[in-house]
């Protein structure tokens, strides 16, 4: 093994771990990594921005501006109003959403789709009294199992084609990923609403409510400690026996109250950081037990209660509470927060929000409304339907026109798509300056800082050094058998990065690994693409499965259970279908 090739195999190893450990943000380590292999001359200067320009890149940005207006059409509420006049089965209800979740994943990125289908789902809930626990999942996985079937996708199948492009001079088609994605998305769908049901049952109390009950979702907020509270007198050790309530921070007099708590004592005037079931909170605030935090417009007008979560692309990640001024200089406060992880340190203001955080807001409806959009977080109040003018079928009916141009491959992916963006813009639908500043900037950055350190594990011959490591574990003679551990090693990697990084590294081992075996590279780049998406055995894996877990109050161990059985019938029926179809 050559210096290069083990200094690029350490490389890679390190910003796998860093990545899987999300201490630091994407974009960061990715660029890091890619200064990192041009200073250990893995590539040269002209190649280090070259993946910027990369076709699929470009094919990225072009899709995610054309989700942004697909997404102003909100048709899924007329799929929601059809719903409550409908009577159709909770089953029946899970599978139309989850099946119209992955139908739109087909021909954008999944994260859109899942932003797209969640609103309209949030109010089928309400609606239908079916628990969100049961739709919430089940549409996350649609958009995962939806984005294994066209070329556009998801990011992972771009760069799983243009692996194979680069290998023979021409990439997959649009819809060659069809042959083995389309059954695995219809089965997987269809067990995904035939599980959800039964893993998340309604309880007796349930059954006969007028509307769904989930598990309280757990926050955290501050509280003050008025006079005549329940607490005033209660030791720190006895609020989770005796209120159900986790304290974590006494503020009294503006200082830090120290000690074990079993020796501090909650008095009246203190602040009490702590975290519960929203229910508990609730409570307490109803006997005058514990004071929210007043809104300063709160004495002459009603303010209004938002819910949102922070989605992958926005500002808000990484930022600690006290100083998001976009909520402050309009005036809301953020009453409490739901995280997924919850490091507590300090005061409430401390707090450091990350993807699928979802934030309790108070105040002008307008100006939340208008702080959201800034900072692109997505509302988790169920909507009224909209209507849908005539025009708004144009986006649409342009971007059909797009996918038929790269389907019947009149022209290439990137070069259809700039027209769709160039039409819609100049038809009123975009504003491209505007979209530019809302576009999902640290998945970009990553595709192009990714690509040379891709591209090097095969030019510095290290994917041949894997793929004959790979070949003495197992035979060669028979393709299958190469294809089963290509496909394992991508479902293996791909719950602790993301799936774009997955396909960047296994497609040059894969196509290494077919050489070495004198077997079609294409066979074995359609298992990279499906095992990198297929990934529903944890929250962390995928960004829908972050937002799922928060918005539907799920448990890492409920991943498990509706994954594990899904991930193993993906498994035999991908490498069933690449056998009949590709082999």
């Amino acid at each position: 093994m050559t210096f290069e090739q083990a200094s690029l195999l350490i490389l890679l190893l390190a910003m796998l771990v860093l990545f899987s450990l999300e201490r630091f943000r994407i974009e960061v380590v990715a660029i890091a990594g890619l200064l990192a292999g041009y200073a250990l001359h893995l590539y040269s200067a002209e190649q280090v921005f070259s993946g910027f320009a990369s076709p699929v890149v470009v094919t990225v940005v072009e899709i995610l501006l054309i989700v942004q207006v697909l997404a102003q059409a909100q048709l899924f509420d007329q799929l929601a109003d059809f719903f409550v006049r409908a009577r159709f089965s909770d089953i029946a209800v899970i599978a139309t959403l989850s099946g119209a979740t992955g139908f739109i994943s087909i021909f954008m990125n999944d994260i859109g789709a899942f932003s797209i289908a969640l609103p309209a789902t949030l109010r089928v809930s309400d609606a239908l009294a079916i628990p969100k626990r049961q739709l919430i999942m089940p549409i996350s996985f649609a958009a995962l199992f939806g984005g294994i079937v066209s070329l556009i996708g998801t990011p992972a199948n771009m760069l799983v084609s243009n692996a194979w492009a680069e290998a023979n001079g021409t990439g997959f088609r649009l819809f060659d990923f069809a042959y083995v994605g389309l059954p695995v998305a219809i089965v997987g769908i269809v067990m995904t609403a035939w599980l959800a049901p039964r893993l998340f049952p309604k309880t007796d109390g349930q059954a006969f409510s007028a509307a769904p009950v989930s598990p309280p979702r757990r926050r955290i907020t501050e509280r003050h400690i008025p006079a005549g509270s329940l607490l005033i007198g209660a030791r720190l050790s006895d609020l989770p026996g005796r209120f159900s309530l986790q304290p974590h921070t006494l503020v009294r007099d503006d200082k830090f109250v120290f000690g074990t708590p079993d020796r501090l004592v909650v008095e009246a005037g203190d602040l009490l950081l702590a975290e519960a079931d929203e229910t508990v909170f609730d409570g307490l605030e109803a006997s005058g037990s514990l004071l929210p935090q007043r809104h300063p417009s709160a004495a002459t007008t009603a303010a209004d209660y938002v819910e949102a979560v922070v989605m992958p692309e926005s500002t808000l990640v990484g930022s600690r509470l006290r100083s998001l001024e976009v909520f402050s200089s309009r005036d809301v406060t953020i009453s409490a927060l739901s995280m997924r992880s919850p490091r507590i340190e300090g005061r409430f203001g401390d707090l450091q929000l990350s993807i699928g955080d979802i934030l309790v807001l108070q105040g002008e409806q307008r100006a939340i409304a208008e702080a959201l959009e800034e900072c692109e977080c997505l509302p988790l109040a169920s909507q009224p339907p909209s209507r849908i003018s005539a025009s708004s079928w144009q986006p649409f009916a342009i971007f059909a026109a797009g996918v038929a141009a790269t389907a019947f491959e009149l022209v290439t992916p990137d070069i259809a798509f700039a027209g769709v963006v160039l039409v819609l813009a100049l038809l009123g639908h975009l504003n491209i300056r505007q979209a530019m500043g809302d576009l999902n900037w640290p998945i970009i950055i990553m595709l192009g800082a990714m690509i040379p350190i891709g591209s090097a594990v095969a030019t510095t011959g290290s994917a041949q050094v894997i793929a004959g490591a790979l070949g003495s574990l197992v035979s060669l003679t028979e393709p299958t058998v190469g294809v089963a551990l290509v496909l394992f090693l991508s479902m293996l990697l791909t719950p602790f990065v993301n799936n774009a990084t997955v396909a960047i590294v296994m497609s040059p081992i894969a196509v290494a690994f077919a050489a070495a075996g004198h077997h079609s590279p294409s066979t074995y780049l359609i298992a990279v693409a499906a095992g990198a998406s297929l990934d529903f055995m944890t929250p962390f894996g995928h960004h829908n499965n972050t937002l799922a877990m928060g918005i539907g109050s799920y448990r890492f161990s409920d991943f498990l259970k509706a994954g594990a059985p899904l991930t193993v019938l993906s498994y035999g029926l991908t490498l069933l279908l690449v056998y009949l179809f590709w082999l």
